[in-house]
Formats: C-alpha cells, structure tokens, sequence
C-alpha cells in the first residue's frame, strides 16, 4: 500500500518507519525543514532503540521517505496518517487545533479519494470534527479511520512490531479490511484486532493511560503509609503483582509518572469530563497523587539539607521521565533540578543520552557531566531520578571517594537499604520504612 504520514514526532517516525520495513511505500511528513533534511540523511531527531536501523535500511530499500511537501505526499497515498502533537491547554484540554489544520492542509490538496487514519490523542468526538471539517473544505470522498497506538517509548519498535492488540475505529467495512490488512503482518500470534466505532477507540487510548496511571499513582499512596507504618513497599509490591487480577506491571512507585502522554491525558480527560457535565474524582486524585509524590520526594531533599542547600553541590543521576528515551518532557527530574537550582544548590547531572537536550535546557545554570562518575565529584548528595541500568549496580566504593557527603535519594528504589548502610552511605528511598 501507499502511504503518508503526517508528522515525524516519536508516533509518526515509529510508525512510518516499521510499515515501511513490512514492504508498504511510506512518506512521512514534516513541516520542520530542517528535521525531514536530517531524516533523509538517516539521521534521528529522537532516540529510540532500534529505530535507526530499520530507518537506514528502509531509506536504502527506497520503501521509507521524507518531505515537507504534504501535496506531493497526499497525491501519492491511498492512506493518510495523521500523527500530530495535541499538547495541553492552560485548562488542561487536549489542544488539537495542529491536528485540525493538518486535516484541512490534507483536504486542501488531496485530488481524490483518501483514507484518513488518525492516531493523534484527543478526546471522543475528535476525528468525527476531523471528518465535519474536511467535506467543508473538499468534494472529493474520503473515509476516516480512528487507530490509536499504544506504544511506549523505550520500547516503541517492539510494541509496534509486536502490539498487544490493534484498535480501529471505523464506519466503513470495506476500509475496515483494507486496515486488517494494513496490520495483519504484525497480528500473526494471534493477538487481537479490535474493530469499534470512532467514539469507543478514541476513548481506548484515554482509558488505557487513565488505568496506567491509576496503578502507578496507587502505589505511591501506599508507599506513603508503608514509611508512615514501618513496612517495606517492595515487599508489599511483590504480594500484589501475584494477585492475577492485578499484575506485575506499572506497580513500581517512585517520585512520580512524568513524559508526554500520562500526565496530560489524566488532565485532559478531568478536564474533558467537566465540559461535559460530569465528575471525574479517581482522574484528578491519580494526577493530585503524581503531583504529591513529587513533591513529597523535593521536600525530602530540602528537609535534610535545611538552609545549607544553597552551599551543596547535588549530583543529579537520570533526567529523562523514563529510560530508554531522550525525551525529558514532563520528566520528573526537571522538576528536581528547578526546585534546588531555586534554594540555591550547584546541580552537577548526568543521563547516557539526553546530555545535550539538557545543556540547551539550562545552559550554564547546570553543569552537565559526560560521564556517570564525574557528576560525582565532590557532590554533597545524588539525587536518582530515572532507572537506567547503568545505575543499577554501582561502585559503592568509587562513589564514596568521590563524594563529599555519602548521601543518597533514591526516586526509583534502585538499591538495597541494608546495602547501603553497610557501604557507609546515608540512603533515602521511597515507600520504605
């Protein structure tokens, strides 16, 4: 099949990309100039494990390309893509108004007919405005197609190549088989393709991030009462990931959930809830929890140091929200960073990819380290804030030679208390008593 994407953020790019490498002709769009030069040089504006390679090859087999030209890839599509940002709003809606006019500029310029599949987030009704829009604008017909994605970053090759399930949305069942087809390389063990209408696979995406965040943001409530009551949150963890009504996943608590989607989808549908008329009490205690955690943990670090934070220097280990990704949006540790930048603390950090993203951020506010060790060079404390595995087992004995202060703040309960302690280090972490 013929295909365009419009958009090459991490949904576009991964997107493009991975129908490229099951044989469909693929161009992806870009209204950065500048980005979709870099793409055509195979060069990556995202880091993405895995990525790469499958775009190099793809660029080679002449199945993958990129212009800011939307026309000339519309002209040459059977389906349009649609993979444009919908950032938050003041009020906390989702603001599609980049969506929209990606809609218009594709019905403005389309010379026939087209499938347009929209795997932006926003909320129910969305790609139906999409469609009311469009047949203002065009006499050509045209079927849409709500296909949200799942995908996770750090892992978004694998969960596109191997998804857990496929959700479409679509009043057409002709179009219906054209997207089985489309998906049916990636569905060959048998996991599920799920057909519905537009309203109900929109509202798939918003639910799946809402119940994401809901168990994240449970077990940071109980990691607050298991410091309160003495008990261990690990321990407490391991009993309910084996309860299988439950599971082992997003249970790990920490100083709270951060990146593009989660938080602003909770927000948004609170926010999108209250529009309507309605209450929505479990989405806005999941983002006041997030928010909490966060704070609590800050506070954490400002309680022990007291007044003489403004003479510390703090050693800031991860910054992105998650890894396996170079994307600090909504990350934590930003938030870290900006509270003891603003009591007056030195902040010396370090991340294995993000490095020059966070230099741009701040400049000279921040020093920013090459290396995991160097950013502890004197340091009067290390602050954790993202789990790589590179941090996972550390030279406790470097690490005391080179710090100033054995002090730790572990937002993602890396190590072992016991361990620490006997290594001479003071070690707060969360959830634990």
């Amino acid at each position: 099949m013929r295909i365009s994407v419009i958009g090459t953020g991490y949904v576009g790019l991964v997107a493009g990309t991975c129908l490229a490498d099951t044989g469909h002709r693929v161009i992806c769009v870009d209204i950065d100039e500048e980005r979709i030069a870099r793409l055509k040089r195979g060069e990556l504006s995202i880091y993405e494990p895995g990525l790469e390679e499958l775009l190099t090859r793809n660029i080679e087999e002449e199945r993958l390309s990129f212009t800011s030209d939307t026309g000339e890839a519309v002209a040459k599509s059977l389906l349009v893509f649609l993979c444009v940002g919908t950032p938050s709003l003041e009020n906390g809606e989702h603001d599609i108004s980049a969506l929209m006019g990606a809609a218009e500029h594709v019905a403005r310029v389309m010379d026939g007919y087209r499938i347009i599949v929209n795997k932006s987030t926003g909320p129910a009704g969305t790609t139906a405005r999409i469609a009311a829009r469009m047949r203002e604008l065009t006499g050509h017909e045209f079927d849409v197609v709500v296909n949200p994605e799942f995908i996770k970053e750090g892992a978004a090759v694998d969960d596109f190549l191997r998804p857990d399930r496929i959700v479409v949305g679509c009043e057409d069942v002709r179009v219906l088989e054209i997207m089985r087809e489309l998906y049916a390389p990636f569905l060959r063990t048998g996991k599920p393709f799920l057909a519905m209408d537009l309203a109900s696979a929109e509202m798939s995406k918003l639910a799946v991030n809402a119940m994401l965040a809901a168990r994240i943001s449970v077990m940071n409530e109980f990691a607050t009462f298991c410091e309160a009551a003495g008990a261990d949150v690990s321990h407490v963890r391991e009993a309910v990931a084996a309860d299988g009504r439950i599971g082992a996943g997003y249970l790990f608590p920490g100083l709270g959930f951060g990146g593009s989607c989660l938080p602003k989808d909770v927000i948004a549908c609170a926010a999108w809830a209250e529009k309507l008329g309605l209450d929505a009490p479990l989405l806005r205690a999941a983002a006041a929890v997030n928010d909490a955690a966060l704070r609590r943990f800050i506070g954490r670090i400002r309680s022990f140091y007291g007044e003489a934070v403004a003479r510390k220097r703090i050693a800031i280990w991860g910054t992105t929200f998650k890894p396996r990704t170079d994307d600090l949006r909504g990350a934590p540790a930003l938030r870290v960073i900006d509270a003891l930048l603003g009591a007056g603390a030195a902040i010396h950090a370090y991340d294995p990819v993000a490095g020059k993203k966070l230099a741009a951020l701040y400049g000279d506010r921040i020093r920013v380290a090459a290396k995991n060790y160097d950013a502890l060079v004197d340091a009067d404390g290390l602050v954790i804030c993202t789990e790589w595995n590179e941090f996972r087992r550390p030279d406790y004995d470097r690490m005391a030679e080179l710090m100033r202060e054995r002090v730790i703040f572990d937002g993602r309960n890396l190590y072992t208390p016991a361990t620490l302690e006997q290594n001479g280090f003071q070690y707060f972490s969360v959830g634990r008593g």
